[in-house]
């Protein structure tokens, strides 16, 4: 699983679905997710391009976006905030986020 960062976060986001995990390492329901969001990048190969994004490391870009809890999980579509979702969430309820955002 791809980390963003400062360096490649707006790159990355900038086509297609991408989903972006906001996270910090300290974070239990975070880690609770993980697994999730390692799941969904397979399922998803090819049709959406999930990454993480350590809230910790990358302040600003948490700041940006208005990240105040998390987990965090947004959709962006060709660089756009589609959809945001906050909290652990069951792999059936985010994978029906990315679905309807492709």
């Amino acid at each position: 699983m791809t980390i963003l960062d400062n360096t490649n976060f707006d790159t990355e986001i900038a086509q297609g679905t991408v989903v972006v995990d906001f996270y910090a390492d300290w974070c239990g329901p975070c880690k609770m997710l993980a697994p999730v969001i390692e799941e969904l990048g397979n399922d998803f190969v090819g049709r959406a391009k999930i990454f993480k994004l350590n809230t910790d490391d990358s302040a600003d870009i948490a700041r940006k976006y208005g990240i105040m809890s998390i987990p965090t999980v947004i959709v962006f579509k060709d660089g756009e905030v589609k959809e945001q979702v906050v909290g652990f969430q069951p792999k059936p309820a985010l994978a029906a986020v990315i679905e309807r955002n492709l």
